[in-house]
């Protein structure tokens, strides 16, 4: 056969309706197919959102100067004009949004458009005359530090945090749960000293409760100092006036916290250090994805079917750890990002260039798959049941894990000054390494050791399911 008589099959392709639905045509999958997971996280930290917040800054700092009568020709606004402003927020809806970025189109200056936005607005208010009040004496980043700052605050509290700590509330219910349940521990792989399974879920939970405490202590930082945080322009406009303390006021109205010492931006560094605690709940999280992945894998866990759902295309038979398996996938996006933006944010050359312009813009996308594989979590979660038969069973069949308490307690004895301790490590690890040893085979060696008889019964009374320590009550450490 030649080439020229060769065929080759051909997906027939062509434009995509933008008349489709939007999950079907989005560029990303947190715009589309995930969207109902992160759909909170946009009115903080969409493009809309931050325009909001810059309207909302502008106008609460013009009604803040007003009210001050920082400037000569201000005073106190009508509680009606006061009002009307903050109406300019509340009602900034999509036909705002598109009004919005009209302005920009011939201003190609996205915080000058706000400027231009609301003073359009002010004759109907009876302000006309106060319209070099909006935006006096800030520069751009004066408006886009304290909007990411109000959006990221209302981002972490209102939504992650809350999402977060229902997911460590519910590994905390399982540890609860499964408090005195034995399981097997592996360290590295191998059979080891057992365990519960409610302590192992304590640790994860403990864990993660250290790191949303510090998130939960974030202090967001704003500031509004001018083109080089000298307040240059200020003085030279009002002179008498203390715009230093007129700065900090107007920042901690905010719900902020004040930053004194700034170049054009406000340093990002409380944001690095933000995200650099958002990825190390991320990686702990991770961390409980690949652990519970594994105990489905040898059945500790047996995953409760969802009525309808497939598992396998070919496979009727399987129930697959999708969730955690889709939760660890977008940690890691979480991460790549947070990463990057905590170690990009704190740098900036000389007074101000505009690289964490276009970095603060994906905060929203860091956030959405964080937020996506919280809820993935719990979702997996819900449907897991303890397998104790099978618990029960691993445990049976690894008797030589108390090798480890019996030489102790033969060391113990030997210190005690009972005869024919010598040697209790090379025993017992003649006895059980590489070898399979069974109940009968452990109390026979056990009643052959010449213990006390007190040590002797503790120890023929000890099973690998009773050989747990305080595993059990250490689970009451998460009600501290």
């Amino acid at each position: 056969m030649s080439d020229s008589s060769k065929s080759t099959a051909r997906i027939p392709s062509g434009r995509l309706s933008l008349a489709a639905s939007s999950e079907h045509i989005a560029l990303g999958p947190l715009d589309g197919r995930y969207f109902g997971a992160v759909a909170p996280l946009v009115d903080y930290l969409s493009e809309a959102a931050l325009n909001r917040d810059r309207v909302g800054v502008e106008v609460e700092w013009f009604i803040h100067l007003s009210n001050s009568s920082v400037l000569p020709g201000t005073g106190p606004l009508t509680a009606e004009q006061q009002a009307g402003l903050r109406a300019i927020v509340t009602e900034f809806d999509a036909a705002a949004v598109q009004e919005l970025a009209g302005i920009e189109k011939v201003t190609v200056h996205d915080v000058k458009a706000v400027e231009y936005f609301i003073g359009n607005r002010l004759a109907a208010l009876d302000l006309e005359r106060l319209k070099p009040l909006v935006h006096f004496g800030c520069t751009s980043e004066d408006i886009n530090n304290l909007s990411y700052a109000v959006g990221i605050k209302g981002a972490v509290e209102d939504v992650w945090l809350p999402a977060a700590r229902t997911l460590v509330a519910k590994i905390t219910e399982m540890a609860e749960a499964n408090r005195a349940v034995p399981m097997l521990s592996r360290t590295h792989g191998q059979p080891a000293t057992p365990t519960t399974l409610g302590k192992e879920l304590a640790v994860t939970a403990f864990r993660l409760t250290r790191q949303l405490d510090r998130i939960a202590r974030t202090e967001f930082l704003g500031k509004i100092n001018g083109a080089t945080g000298t307040y240059a322009a200020h003085y030279a406009s009002v002179p008498e006036a203390d715009w230093q303390d007129v700065a900090k006021g107007f920042v901690e109205s905010l719900g902020l916290g004040w930053n004194p010492l700034t170049t054009q931006i406000e340093s990002h560094d409380w944001q690095a250090e933000l995200y650099a605690d958002m990825a190390r709940f991320n990686r702990i999280l991770h961390n409980l994805c690949t652990d519970v992945w594994s105990y489905i894998s040898i059945g500790y866990f047996a995953q409760v079917p969802v009525p309808g759902a497939t598992g396998s295309s070919t496979m009727p038979h399987k129930v697959n750890p999708i969730r955690f398996e889709n939760a660890e996938a977008n940690l890691e996006l979480s991460n790549a990002l947070l990463d990057t933006l905590a170690a990009t944010l704190v740098t900036s050359r000389w007074q101000r260039d505009l690289t964490d312009s276009s970095s603060q813009r994906n905060i929203g996308v860091a956030f959405g798959h964080s937020l996506l594989a919280i809820n993935n979590v719990l979702g997996g979660l819900g449907r897991l049941d303890t397998a104790e038969d099978v618990l029960a069973e691993d445990l049976g069949n690894n008797w030589e894990v108390l090798a480890e308490a019996i030489q102790m307690v033969m060391r113990a004895e030997a210190i005690a000054g009972v005869a024919g301790m010598e040697d209790p490590y090379e025993r017992l690890k003649d006895l059980t390494r590489g070898h399979r040893v069974d109940g009968a085979r452990m109390q026979e060696f056990v009643s052959g050791l010449g213990l006390s008889a007190g040590a002797q019964a503790r120890l023929l009374e000890l099973t690998p399911g009773k050989y747990i320590g305080i595993a059990e009550s250490l689970v009451d450490h998460l009600q501290r």
